[in-house]
């Protein structure tokens, strides 16, 4: 079959080498303009063109999908089928439709549970045991078509959104090349979303970093770990805004103490009373600073039992 790949940032990379190991042609990679990215704002390619160039894949970066001239691209090329892993752009329907056998994409949780932007964080938030990728046929419809694969996996419960996207990335690849060579058979069983199952991974917003150190320790650790790499999540010690990287569940309550209270600080991390609970902090950052292990930390850093991490608030944009 000859393929086309359509995506953008590293969750989509092991896909599209899944293709390219594939004995399909993979005929053309479609990614996002490039843009300014990191601190120093550079103008770069994301990493699916990245790799495709590495590869020697044709790329296209269209500006916008809705000319006819970009579909008329596609359909020069003879597609059988399209891939689509993260593009970050809704396909109209002339799109879809331009590939023989139409669209499939890698979606990072189990459909119908977290349609949207951002299900492998929302899955941590709410404290899912258990998550997967889903193959399914690209409609007009937000990550509505019916379902040709899924395969689920448990959450671990310190793992991060990062860390989880990571493993989910690989297993949607794996997954892909299995449903490409059955389809390349001939007709695949496609099962429709139950509808009344639907639950929508809204796309994060920074004001989700503000922590309420009153909540349950396990929502804090949650937060903590569901918002990593981005937005973070941040409190402020001793007035300076503390971003936190990394955490866990203490398996004792401790004392009683107002919420936010440091009970302890030692190598091992900061210990801090949530509303029900507490959370040892073992990975912070100060701001303007590199993450680091809490005993680095605290090397420069003098914290005592008894001060308080209180609630950060982001800055409004201009």
């Amino acid at each position: 079959m000859r393929i086309a790949f359509f995506g953008t940032p590293d969750f989509a990379v092991p896909s599209l080498d899944a293709v390219a190991r594939s004995r399909h042609d993979l005929a053309v990679v479609v990614t996002q303009p490039d843009k300014p990215r990191g601190r120093g704002k550079k103008v770069t390619p994301a990493p699916v063109k990245a790799r495709a160039l590495e590869l020697g894949v044709p790329v296209l970066q269209p500006t916008a999908l809705k000319p006819p001239a970009f579909a008329a691209e596609l359909a020069a090329l003879h597609l059988d089928l399209a891939v689509v892993a993260a593009y970050g752009r809704i396909l109209p329907a002339h799109v879809l439709t331009t590939p023989r056998l139409g669209m499939i994409n890698v979606h990072a949780s189990l459909l119908p549970r977290w349609r949207g932007a951002a299900p492998v964080h929302r899955a941590v938030l709410a404290d899912d045991r258990e998550t997967g990728v889903t193959i399914m046929r690209v409609v007009p419809a937000l990550d509505a078509g019916p379902m040709l694969a899924r395969l689920p996996t448990p959450i671990g419960a310190d793992e991060t959104s990062e860390e989880l996207e990571r493993r989910l990335a690989v297993l949607g690849a794996e997954l892909l090349g299995e449903t490409i060579e059955a389809l390349a058979r001939g007709p695949v069983t496609e099962t429709d979303q139950d509808e009344s199952l639907v639950t929508y991974a809204h796309r994060l917003e920074r004001r989700e970093s503000s922590l309420d150190w009153s909540l349950p320790a396990a929502d804090v650790h949650n937060q903590i770990r569901g918002l990593t790499p981005w937005p973070l999540t941040s409190s402020l010690l001793a007035g300076r805004r503390l971003i936190l990287h990394r955490s866990r569940v203490a398996e004792r309550d401790g004392v009683p103490a107002a919420p936010g209270t440091v009970l302890g600080a030692s190598d091992s991390g900061l210990v801090v009373a949530a509303g029900r609970g507490s959370v040892i902090l073992i990975e912070v950052q100060a701001e303007g600073r590199p993450p680091m292990p809490v005993r680095a930390f605290l090397n420069g850093h003098r914290v005592h039992a008894g001060e308080k991490l209180e609630r950060w608030t982001p800055p409004v944009p201009n």
